[in-house]
Parts: structure tokens; sequence; C-alpha cells
């Protein structure tokens, strides 16, 4: 058997956001599919961006943390993700070594890396994808 590849732990059904759109639609996509990273694409999905759930509550903790949650909410309304994502992304191809793609993980403290063919994302390794195969590596070990 040869090395995994990334292809073989990520998640390839990812949620991606516009640069153009509001940080209260980021908000709510968040809170709708419980992630904490989401990569920001162009109309061709290609990647021009990610932004994290820590992006995001440096946002709102910057000079907002005293307004009601109603003005809050109107305040992220008129701010876009172009604003707080991350532009230098890290990103690895899905045929990527397993091995490497956590070593660049680690070394860099991500806890996510998009999956690019070119430029285009065709998916996301997460923190999550390493502890779901790691625990079922350790189940299937048990069953044996």
């Amino acid at each position: 058997m040869g090395s995994l590849l990334v292809r073989d732990l990520m998640t390839e059904k990812v949620y991606s956001i516009h640069p153009g759109e509001d940080l209260a639609r980021l908000v709510d996509l968040m809170d709708d599919i419980h992630v904490r990273h989401v990569p920001v694409v162009d109309d061709e999905r290609i990647i021009v961006g990610l932004v994290s759930q820590r992006d995001l509550v440096r946002e709102v903790m910057h000079g907002s943390r005293e307004l009601p949650l109603s003005h809050m909410r109107e305040l992220l309304k008129r701010k876009n993700v172009r604003s707080i994502m991350t532009t230098d992304v890290e990103t690895v191809e899905p045929d990527t070594k397993i091995e490497e793609a956590g070593q660049i993980m680690l070394d860099n403290k991500l806890g996510c890396l998009p999956v690019a063919e070119g430029d285009r994302l065709v998916g996301i390794l997460t923190e999550a994808d390493f502890v779901k195969f790691t625990v079922g590596l350790a189940q299937r070990t048990q069953s044996v």
C-alpha cells in the first residue's frame, strides 16, 4: 500500500464564500455548517483568501464589544469578507502526501489547508479530518 494522499482524507464538499459577501453572511455560514475556516473564492472558484473564526472574532472584538447584538449585526452587514480575509493562503494539491500536508500545518500552525487543482478550490483538509482518520484507524485496529 502506498502513502496516503491529501485526497484520501480531505473534505470534498467544501463551503466557500465570495470576498464581496458581508460578514453577517459569513457568521451565518460558519454557524450553520459548524466550521472554523472558510475559503474565499472568486466566481470561477479560484482561491483568493481564507477566513477563520479567529479572524472574525478579532474583527467583532475590535471596538464593538459594548454594542447591542442588533447593532453588531448591522455593523457586520456593512463590512465584507475581503476586509478580514488572509490573502497569502497556503494550499496543497490532492496528490500531495498526507505527511507533507500535515507537516505544513504543524510548521505554520494552520488549522486547515485548502486543496486546489491549480488555483481552483476542490476540497479542504482540516485538523478534524486528521482526527476522524485517527479515530477510524484506532477503531479498525481494536476490532482486529
